[in-house]
């Protein structure tokens, strides 16, 4: 693939997790939480994106997430689960970004707020139709995604490089 290729991330907030007496990094997810993921699954498969990798938390809630989304996708990308995206600020996520292989033309991260908002509002230079205003509007709730395109190398990831393409949030259907 070419630096000028067209690229597409998707961001997916965990679902609702739960709040039992256990280290933040090791809460399940709510009964809510497994409502919502299977609709994420669905929305994911919805886009027609096929992706060539998945980045996952290792949090809990993250990986519990993905199991029940992607059980609802046409088929399972390879899935790398990745501590670094645990309590990840926006420039770590980018850094992050920026190691993704060439190869991979789209990738889906699953991970956590306030980093999967900040990323989706930092990479956004531009937006197609009133996906940043949803996006202003609602906050990042569990189980969104917002899905960004840009063209060129991953190296190349930074502030505003992308469109934001569509958001999402379980409300919505």
């Amino acid at each position: 693939m070419s630096a000028d290729t067209p690229r597409r991330i998707v961001l997916l907030r965990h679902a609702k997790a739960d709040w039992p007496q256990v280290a933040d990094h090791d809460r399940p997810l709510a009964e809510r939480g497994r409502k919502e993921a299977p609709a994420a699954g669905l929305k994911l498969a919805e886009t027609g994106i096929d992706f060539d990798l998945a980045l996952c938390s290792t949090a809990v809630r993250t990986r519990e997430t993905w199991k029940l989304a992607v059980h609802e996708m046409p088929h399972r990308p390879r899935t790398s689960y990745e501590e670094r995206l645990y309590d990840a600020s926006p420039g770590e996520l980018i850094a992050l970004l920026n190691e993704t292989s060439d190869e991979v033309a789209n990738l889906l991260v699953i991970g956590h707020n306030p980093g999967m908002h900040a990323l989706a509002d930092a990479l956004s230079g531009r937006a197609e139709g009133d996906a940043l205003a949803r996006m202003g509007r609602t906050g990042f709730p569990t189980a969104a995604l917002a899905v960004v395109s840009f063209t060129g190398s991953w190296k190349t990831v930074e502030h505003g490089v992308g469109t934001l393409t569509d958001f999402w949030t379980p409300e919505d259907h």
